[in-house]
């Protein structure tokens, strides 16, 4: 039931289910290096988190100029929040973009990914780096060149509709890697199976290859939703005259940011955190 280890002078009994790395000898400041590393990962992820948890307790506080200590609580700026009209409107318009992004992302996103890893195309790594090439080019780059395209190439009124085909540039080559990284660990077997048990391609598509890949197909739909909201550059080139709650938040920051505002990130991060915790049960 148990081995040993002998150095120069002991002999250390060990058992079998004992990883034999455990036995090697460390350094002494092993621990000391540990606790160090604990420090450090401690203080990065109280630096991630703080400003949220800021962010969600001045939603709360009664002072017009938040700051500390909190005087509060109260839920006034959620009773601001809900009467301001250009703000639900704002946020209205970002809700509707981000899903309509995320949808258009998805479908296009899993089309390409398809073509790249089955297409038996001549250039493949060529095409890939073309199809993700948006995600290492500049925000601002993009914008600039979308407007030149929308106001003087095509020559259409930039709205909403203009924000989502802005948006699509840079979201669906996230789609594109994570669907492709999937379907290239797919195991082909499964479709050869279905198929030798007369299943016709159509079929072998809904009931195995889409349901296999179905996690990655979430989660590139979940990070549009977030690109989406989160986006400002190219929604700042592209948006027009309307609003979505970026470009909102920057034309009040000149005259500062009222606490309503952190009312809706708030809402928005509840929201958020809800959806991801019910993808999470699917």
């Amino acid at each position: 039931s148990s081995a040993s280890t002998c150095g120069s002078r002991t002999c250390t009994p060990v058992a079998k289910n004992v990883d034999p790395l455990e036995t090697m000898p460390v350094s002494r400041y092993a621990g000391l290096t540990r606790w160090g590393l604990r420090l450090i990962f401690a203080f990065l992820m109280l630096f991630l988190y703080l400003p949220i948890v800021f962010m969600v307790a001045f939603s709360f506080d009664a002072s017009q100029t938040p700051s500390f200590p909190i005087q509060g609580p109260t839920l006034h700026w959620y009773d601001v929040m809900i009467n301001n009209r250009q703000l639900l409107s704002a946020v209205g318009n970002t809700i509707s973009v981000s899903l309509i992004v995320a949808v258009l992302a998805t479908i296009i996103g899993t089309m390409a990914a398809f073509v790249l890893v089955r297409g038996r195309l001549r250039y493949p790594n060529g095409i890939r780096i073309a199809f993700t090439m948006p995600i290492m080019v500049p925000g601002v780059l993009i914008g600039i060149s979308l407007l030149i395209f929308f106001s003087r190439a095509v020559h259409a009124n930039l709205s909403l509709m203009t924000v989502i085909a802005g948006q699509l540039v840079v979201t669906v080559p996230f789609v594109v890697l994570i669907v492709a990284s999937r379907l290239q660990s797919f195991d082909r077997k499964l479709e050869w199976a279905a198929a030798d048990l007369g299943a016709s391609p159509r079929r072998t598509l809904r009931h195995v290859v889409l349901p296999l890949i179905a996690p990655a197909i979430l989660a590139g739909a979940l990070i549009c939703i977030t690109l989406s909201i989160d986006e400002f550059v190219i929604t700042w080139f592209t948006v027009g005259n309307q609003l979505t709650l970026p470009t909102y938040i920057y034309t009040k920051i000149k005259f500062g940011v009222t606490p309503e505002v952190n009312a809706v990130a708030t809402v928005m991060l509840v929201a958020t955190l809800l959806i991801f915790g019910i993808a999470s049960v699917v």
